[in-house]
């Protein structure tokens, strides 16, 4: 992890252990750092299942493996390697992820189905698979960690361990969240954006945790943004042990299951706000909200073309309130829109209305909003009932900096 952090890092939380995980963390030795970068998390037994994945079509093994596991429902192990993707690289890389499934099978004495494996860092480079092994040995015999110690073995070029927390009332119990996750650059909402995992003791069936998963992830991760580069190795995954002791939450029919999916959105909203805050060089989160659309999906993406502008993110990391190019970022965004009828503001002061500029407009209190570290814009379309919020940070040198020397 860098050792410049962000200003807008916040914290490591408190995170309360989960009943049926497990985890532990050690050193494969992937790049030339001084730090552990493999995490393996041990599951209980029926331990539920679900995920979301890039829709990146170079993806890594890692992920069609998982895409392709993650149907059958359950896991029993979670394998996260930090400094090499392996991403295209062919066989190779394939051969290295079932390596790791086999072995941590073997080991548990579960299908190797139920292994899951993710790996971030540098595409193009095979995941060795003498350094993988060696990795796995020690992080079976590995002291159990504490969840911060596993946030930052995840990480690249993170500048700080993100993890976050939630509860639920479900019927006569109290079920709990614990997740961490890992991102900074290469951050596009194209399914989720990072790698990210959520663990809950609550007994759901795998159906209503992928239902509830993928609801959460249309409102949260896929609605972030840094650079609009969507990685090869996205993957956010939800495991649910069932230690709770509740009655298995199966549909929206059964008690708690709305307060158990307003949970997880929760969680999924917090840690998608943490990979934005961690935006390689940002200095300001930014929050994008549109009202007035013809429909949700259409403000989604009208907020993501905003977004995603390098001249409305650089003019937010200037501190100048170029309204203008707000207004060409609504345009050029392929979805409905009224130029006679578009009104655009900064931290609640519209600087237009109804396709002109605010009479009397006084630039004083946005100018004063824009050298905060959160920003607010919003876009009134004037057309319908559709509304949606993105986040997203400002573009700065620093994002150059630390991409230029990837590699390095």
């Amino acid at each position: 992890m860098s050792e410049t952090v962000s200003p807008l890092a916040t914290p490591f939380p408190s995170l309360a252990p989960i009943a049926g995980v497990t985890p532990r963390i050690a050193r494969a030795g992937y790049k030339d750092w001084g730090r552990c970068d493999l995490t393996y998390v041990e599951l209980a037994e029926g331990t539920a299942v679900a995920g979301v994945f890039t829709r990146n079509v170079c993806c890594s093994s890692e992920v069609e493996l998982g895409r392709q596991n993650v149907a059958q429902g359950h896991a029993r192990a979670l394998v996260v390697n930090a400094g090499n993707s392996n991403a295209f690289t062919g066989y190779r890389g394939r051969e290295a992820v079932e390596q790791i499934m086999d072995q941590v099978a073997t080991h548990i004495g579960c299908a190797k189905e139920q292994v899951f494996v993710s790996s971030t860092g540098v595409i193009g480079v095979p995941l060795p698979k003498d350094k993988a092994k060696a990795g796995i040995e020690a992080a079976l015999t590995a002291e159990i960690c504490d969840w911060e110690d596993a946030a930052r073995t995840i990480g690249t070029t993170d500048t700080f361990a993100k993890g976050a927390s939630a509860k639920a009332q479900v019927g006569a119990v109290q079920v709990h969240f614990s997740a961490i996750i890992k991102g900074s650059g290469m951050i596009a909402p194209d399914m989720a954006t990072m790698l990210g995992y959520i663990f809950t003791d609550a007994a759901v069936s795998p159906a209503f945790l992928q239902e509830c998963l993928s609801a959460a992830n249309r409102k949260t991760f896929s609605c972030i943004t840094v650079d609009s580069d969507t990685s090869t190795s996205d993957t956010v995954l939800a495991f649910a042990t069932g230690k709770a002791g509740n009655a298995p939450i199966t549909s929206f029919d059964s008690p708690g299951a709305d307060a158990f999916a307003a949970a997880l959105e929760d969680i999924c909203r917090q840690l998608s706000h943490l990979v934005v805050k961690d935006g390689e060089g940002a200095q300001k989160f930014i929050a994008i909200s549109v009202t007035g659309a013809v429909s949700d999906d259409s403000a989604r993406k009208v907020g993501l073309a905003i977004a995603n502008s390098p001249l409305v993110k650089t003019a937010i990391a200037g501190e100048d309130a170029n309204w203008g190019r707000v207004v060409m970022a609504v345009g050029k965004a392929g979805e409905p829109a009224d130029r006679d009828r578009l009104s655009i503001g900064f931290g609640g002061t519209w600087a237009a209305r109804d396709g002109q500029p605010v009479s009397g407009y006084d630039e004083a209190p946005v100018a004063k909003h824009l050298k905060e570290r959160e920003i607010s814009i919003e876009v009134d379309l004037g057309l319908g009932q559709g509304a949606a919020t993105v986040w997203t940070c400002d573009l700065t040198h620093g994002y150059i900096s630390i991409n230029a020397d990837y590699r390095s």
